[in-house]
């Protein structure tokens, strides 16, 4: 075994990886970005190394810093995790080249199997079910046409470069087909500098099925059993579980022995997993090979009781595969969400930024890139942890699962908890009857369950400030603002005003004792609170507050919310019409205008780059743009003026 390796990945991840080392007696260096110098995953380390700036391009993808990193600090061995270059053929070459030992599979594997349209090549070869389509990429745009044509529709477009689901097209007509093949085409050379497509036969509301195998790299294979993947989000996944619910046993034999398949028909060495596609009528077809270790392998790690790092790291020592498969055995059911800093409401927006307040359930795994605190930076994917729950079926693990979400706080950042709680507490979700676009299509659930009940906590949060004024006819008290002409037999203790999100509420307060007050806001709400004033109940439900720059950060329903003062009529006139904000922490990526230019409604004054998405600020009528505060590459925080603009007087 290993005496020392280099952990090239960050997050939740490396921590992972990490773990598994430490219970074997392996020493372990770190990396980082400058934007990760205080991060978690350093923690425990016998050395750590500076890749270099934030973005990701300047310090975790230098795959020759990671390497020099691994030789100078006497490492055996160079664990990739997931993302970033785990499945890049050339680090792993020059990995070996070096002398170490890549913890996965050979780099000539992951290179034929990073190309969609070889990778499907090779599994029909080896008798492995694939989608209806063409073997071959192309990037000529008649070639694909034809190709188009030549399949029943609907027809899906496919980078053969591509992953994660970005760049996929579907066609379900004829009718301008070219301008639709010629714009997946710019796409694809955008995100993977590939303009090659596949073509294959888009199979409607599929499931989405992975095995997880283990190759010794000599033609052995055992299977770890299979994960359900279908609730996913724009192709990302967003709740897994093991093993996969209401699948009939012959169904699920022939997705285990395709794997195993494919997975000796490759010699494949270490961990990979073959992920399908199941269609209605229970037909499956191979999808592709992810050539690492997976986000959701805890799930598998729970039902089968093992450490699938472990097993990497043996494998990779050159040790036989550790069990055979008569020996490995899927006990109970388990279930991983995603814990992602973005905001569902704004349709996801990734949320970077400092988390001032996280808590996690206690009795369930939580694998997490931080602990009570910590950055989350713009440069990254946006996930911050995963929460498994293990139970003898799978309803008690929903319900475990449900549980914890109610119990986890995440206060500085917007984030995905209380969405998630809405995707469990959902029917066709807890009976298992899900599709790969079946989040997609369920807007309702990105809503905050009750907006009411935020408005209610922002109200009592500023009611300890109002109270010490002494009387409800004070002009202002505390972060709100009280206004002696709301006062009504409806709010006998006065009114507040404040913002809720950037929205201007106000609410009134009804009654108050120790431990409670009663707002009207709509309806009249209990809001709770223990001692500190920054917790409590409302309605039976969590809430959670912690103190921001201006304001506080809230969390109802798992869901967050900025509680900050009412504006001054100024700030509410005609000065804020100058500003172009940004959004959400990150990069500038773009500012295409100067001072002096003349600009038109819906032109865009700035684009922001933030966990691998772009953000356009536009005009939102005629102007001119008066001074710029921010250019291309510089960090910004939410609200932070990019571009100052004088907008034409209304007609």
């Amino acid at each position: 075994m290993w005496k020392r390796i280099l952990i090239a990945n960050r997050g939740e991840i490396a921590r992972r990886i990490a773990r598994t080392c430490r219970r074997l007696g392996i020493e372990y260096v770190a990396v980082h970005s400058e934007a990760d110098s205080a991060a978690a995953h350093l923690g425990g380390a016998v050395e750590t190394v500076c890749l270099g700036p934030g973005p990701a391009g300047d310090s975790y993808l230098r795959g020759d810093r990671l390497v020099e990193a691994a030789l100078r600090t006497n490492c055996e061995a160079v664990h990739p995790g997931y993302g970033f270059l785990s499945e890049n053929g050339e680090f792993a070459a020059a990995v070996e080249r070096a002398g170490l030992v890549f913890i996965g599979p050979a780099p000539e594997t992951i290179a034929m199997l990073g190309d969609k349209a070889r990778a499907k090549a090779l599994m029909r070869a080896a008798g492995v079910p694939v989608v209806p389509g063409t073997d071959e990429a192309s990037d000529d745009p008649g070639q694909i046409e034809a190709q188009v044509r030549a399949i029943d529709l609907p027809v899906l477009l496919k980078p053969s470069a591509g992953g994660g689901g970005k760049g996929m097209q579907v066609i379900t007509r004829h009718e301008g087909l070219a301008g639709a093949i010629e714009s997946a085409i710019r796409v694809a050379r955008s995100s993977f500098g590939d303009g090659r497509m596949i073509v294959e036969r888009y199979i409607d509301q599929p499931r989405h099925i992975e095995v997880q195998i283990f190759g010794d790299g000599r033609g052995g294979a055992v299977h770890l059993f299979e994960r359900e993947c279908s609730l996913q989000r724009r192709h990302q996944k967003v709740v897994e579980e093991a093993p996969a619910p209401d699948l009939p046993a012959q169904a699920r034999q022939r997705l285990l022995e395709a794997a195993l398949q494919g997975a000796r028909s490759l010699n494949y060495r270490n961990a990979g997993t073959f992920e399908f596609i199941v269609g209605p009528d229970l037909q499956c077809y191979f999808l592709e090979v992810n050539t690492r270790l997976q986000v959701e392998h805890p799930v598998t790690e729970a039902v089968t009781g093992l450490d699938l790092v472990e097993w990497q790291l043996r494998v990779a020592a050159g040790e036989p595969l550790p069990l055979a498969q008569s020996a490995i055995a899927c006990l109970g059911h388990a279930i991983e969400a995603r814990v992602y800093a973005e905001d569902p409401a704004q349709d996801f927006r990734p949320s970077p930024g400092t988390v001032a307040r996280a808590h996690w359930p206690v009795g369930l795994r939580v694998d997490t890139a931080l602990d009570t605190s910590g950055e989350v930076p713009p440069f990254y994917d946006p996930m911050v942890a995963k929460i498994i729950a293990h139970a003898g079926d799978r309803q008690a693990a929903l319900d475990a699962l449900r549980a914890g979400l109610d119990d986890t706080v995440l206060l500085g950042v917007a984030a995905n908890v209380g969405y998630l709680s809405r995707v469990l507490d959902d029917p066709a979700v807890r009976s298992g009857h899900v599709h790969t676009r079946y989040l997609d299509e369920r807007k309702d659930l990105q809503a905050p369950r009750s907006r009411e009940a935020a408005v209610a906590v922002g109200a009592a949060l500023h009611f300890p400030a109002i109270a010490e004024q002494g009387s409800p006819w004070t002009r202002e008290a505390g972060l709100g603002v009280m206004d002696r002409h709301c006062l009504d037999a409806g709010a006998p203790l006065g009114r507040v005003h404040f913002e809720l999100d950037q929205e201007p509420v106000a609410a009134g307060y009804a009654a108050a004792d120790g431990p409670g007050v009663d707002v009207a806001v709509g309806n009249t709400l209990r809001v709770e609170r223990d001692a500190s004033g920054l917790r409590g109940r409302i309605e039976g439900r969590n809430w959670e507050a912690c103190p921001a720059e201006s304001g506080w950060h809230v969390q109802v329903d798992g869901d967050h919310h900025a509680v900050r003062p009412r504006r001054t009529r100024e700030a509410d006139g005609g000065s804020t019409d100058r500003l172009a904000t940004a959004p959400m922490s990150g990069v500038v990526a773009a500012v295409p205008v100067r001072p002096g230019d003349r600009i038109q409604p819906g032109d865009t004054l700035a684009i922001i780059e933030a966990m691998k998405m772009e953000h356009a600020i536009t005009a939102h009528q005629a102007g001119t743009v008066r001074a710029l505060r921010h250019a291309r590459g510089e960090s910004v925080r939410e609200g932070d003026l990019i571009v100052e603009v004088d907008y034409d007087a209304a007609p």
